[in-house]
């Protein structure tokens, strides 16, 4: 079983007894693989396994036992690895002799590394590539000395990622590519060796008194930086302990997946997840931002900043990029040069910028930070009408233009996402059921800010216009009055109704866009035991063709998606369906440690005693972790009133009895801090006295 600490960018994936051996595993950093073999052996035998865990998010501890080798009687040694992930990866190994005699061993670290980019590292990812094809990898680069064995360096041979330099605290004898240490031990001695792993990214090389002072330096700083994080983010207590749990795992996780500066953030960014998307992404970046407003808008500002200044300035076919398009993904390192640096094939993320800018100014009243962003949105605006609608038909589609380009550009991006009910995939220029709706909700909430903000009232009325029209054309075109009624997938490039029921349709009541006279029939089809699984909404109905429970985006429950179908039900006052799936999701948490995954598998509640494991689905994950977070905020009803600065709650007056006590502190909104106390079903927001917050 793999194992994975990181901090920011930088990771580590290794075997259970923290080995880095499998074609997957290897220290990356800026979208390289750094160290791809470092392999410990006991008397030319690797030790077994006693126990492994990680003891915080960039660190794990390996305990192992000696082999029979060499003359080692049983358990005569114990070998504890404790590894740190920081800008540089450190390892302390300590042997200890627990026989009656003298012993005399040779330690042995085997490694290399290849630095292949992690495009081609994911493609030897059984879920996520194609390993019976995949490339193969890059030859291991020699390796040279320096300082007599102490420090060992692994170049890049077209020098493009500069060097790995790993330091030993003592000498070592170094034979191809195995450095051995030979040591004696008395009854209970302990020996020690600490192994620095600095990756060069740009070929500065780091000399060893300051490898082991600048780790120091960053441990110190990762830990601190923890500990500011717990502090400044809500803190729960609640009777409902699955809920406690699974909020304080995602604060833990949201935690590990944040980039700054250097490590391919600008400014703290969400990185999507463990462990092939350590980058920006933009769709991911927007939603989970949109999910933990309550944490306050620091992470929301970065986000928007950041993708505002990413946003596409030129039409660039190869890159799937026109002006004024938010990026979908941002790779740095050699991944930047085999591949791309930028990539802008998301449908999505351009109206959602917009969502997220919005929901800043109602949760903080910024309007500066509004007027600072004006530009980008313009821009924005105008690619949803210029270029997001591809043949002028008033709704938005995707195309693929890159010859490296995803062929489906909504967030159910997978080849065989967009299928009719019968099992046929749909082709031309996609227009997702969704996306209209985000872009309805983006239109009408610029409609706000040009009004409230920008005062121009011409482009308000102009907006709110479209976005009426918008609605009505909408309908029209996409509802389905078969099986009950529902809201097509999306057009097909022929512009026919892909006319699968899937779980898109809860993203339009979450943005509005769907007719008042549909709520009912849509609320019916989502919970309905076809889309509903027990454990959540399925991407996919049981009765449509291309379902399967463990396919990645037709059958499988994703909990970011049953999030915001759950705040949408919240939004249209169908609370009870809406904590339902508050509740089943937790206990979905509960089976996986209270650390959702990015997706689990589809099957019935009623065929399963628990949610089944998805094979390889990202943990953590940032819009999985920022679920928790959402769906707390729905079940509490908690939304910011702007007009009069104040959060309140529009939660009904009885919550259910499972629902227990509860008492969140430390929420952010209108540079105040703000308590919410749940007690005998009822839910009442209090303002921390004395507690305003820094801008």
């Amino acid at each position: 079983m793999a194992l994975t600490i990181l901090e920011g960018s930088t990771f580590c994936v290794s075997d259970e007894r923290g080995d880095l051996e499998g074609p997957t595993t290897g220290l990356f950093a800026r979208d390289t693989r750094f160290l791809s073999r470092w392999i410990l052996t006991i008397n030319g035998t690797r030790p077994l396994l006693l126990s492994a865990d990680k003891v915080e998010y960039f660190s794990a501890a390996f305990y192992l036992r000696n082999p029979l080798a060499g003359g080692l009687g049983q358990d005569e040694l114990s070998i504890a690895r404790e590894r740190f992930i920081g800008d540089l990866m450190q390892e302390h190994l300590v042997l200890q002799n627990h026989a009656r005699r003298r012993l005399e061993v040779e330690v042995g670290i085997e490694l290399g590394n290849d630095f292949a980019d992690i495009f081609a590292v994911k493609d030897y990812d059984f879920a996520l590539g194609d390993p019976s094809r995949a490339a193969p990898f890059p030859p291991p680069v020699p390796l040279s000395t320096v300082d007599g064995g102490r420090q060992i360096l692994l170049a890049d041979r077209d020098g493009a990622v500069g060097v790995t330099q790993i330091f030993f605290s003592e000498p070592g004898e170094v034979e191809e590519s195995v450095v051995r240490f030979r040591v004696a031990l008395d009854p209970g001695e302990r020996w020690r060796l600490r192994a620095d792993v600095a990756p060069a990214p740009d070929g500065a090389r780091t000399e060893p008194q300051q490898a082991a002072r600048e780790f120091g330096e960053e441990l110190a700083r990762v830990r601190a930086s923890l500990s500011s994080w717990h502090m400044s983010v809500p803190q729960i207590r609640a009777t409902w302990n699955p809920l406690a749990a699974a909020f304080d795992r995602s604060v833990a996780d949201l935690a590990s997946l944040r980039m700054r500066n250097g490590q391919g953030g600008r400014g703290e960014l969400f990185a999507a997840g463990m462990p092939w998307f350590m980058a920006v992404f933009g769709r991911d970046t927007l939603i989970t931002c949109l999910q933990t407003l309550l944490f306050g808008p620091e992470l929301s500002r970065n986000a928007l900043t950041a993708l505002a200044e990413l946003q596409a300035t030129e039409d660039d076919p190869e890159l799937d990029a026109e002006p004024g398009k938010i990026v979908h993904e941002v790779r740095t390192g050699k991944a930047a040069s085999t591949w791309f640096s930028r990539y802008y094939g998301t449908i999505d993320a351009t109206p959602l910028f917009l969502v997220l800018l919005s929901e800043v100014w109602r949760w903080t009243d910024d309007a500066a930070f509004v007027r600072g962003l004006r530009v980008p949105a313009m821009r924005a605006l105008n690619w949803i009408d210029e270029f997001g609608d591809v043949d002028g038909d008033g709704f938005v589609e995707y195309r693929k233009r890159s010859s490296h380009g995803l062929d489906n550009q909504s967030w159910k991006d997978s080849h065989d996402s967009q299928a009719f009910h019968d099992g046929t995939l749909a082709t031309g220029a996609i227009a997702p059921c969704e996306v209209q709706g985000y872009v309805y909700d983006a239109k009408r909430r610029m409609a706000e800010l040009a009004r409230e903000v920008w005062r121009d009232r011409p482009l308000a009325d102009r907006l709110e216009a479209e976005a009426t029209a918008l609605k009505g054309r909408f309908d029209e075109e996409y509802w389905c009055e078969g099986r009950g009624g529902f809201y097509a997938l999306a057009l097909d490039g022929e512009k026919r109704r892909v006319d699968s029921v899937t779980s898109n349709m809860g993203h339009l009541l979450w943005s509005g866009i769907a007719a008042d006279e549909r709520v009912d029939a849509l609320v019916d089809r989502l919970m309905g035991e076809q889309l509903w699984s027990g454990w959540g909404v399925r991407t996919m109905s049981t009765e449509d063709g291309r379902y399967n429970p463990l396919a990645y985006h037709d059958g499988t429950v994703w909990p970011h998606d049953n999030s915001l179908i759950a705040l949408g039900l919240a939004r249209v006052g169908r609370w009870p369906e809406a904590q339902r799936i508050v509740r089943r999701t937790i206990e979905a948490a509960s089976h996986f440690g209270h650390q959702l995954p990015e997706v689990f598998a589809g099957f019935s509640r009623s065929e399963t005693p628990f949610p089944i494991a998805y094979p390889t689905a990202t943990r953590p994950q940032a819009w999985a972790a920022g679920a928790p977070i959402l769906l707390a905020q729905v079940l509490l009803g908690l939304q910011p009133d702007h007009r009069r600065q104040t959060l309140e709650t529009v939660a009904p007056p009885e919550l259910p009895s499972w629902a227990g006590a509860l008492r969140l502190t430390g929420v952010h909104a209108f540079d105040r801090s703000w308590n919410v106390v749940l007690e005998a079903g009822s839910v009442r927001v209090e303002e921390a006295v004395g507690h305003q917050l820094s801008p």
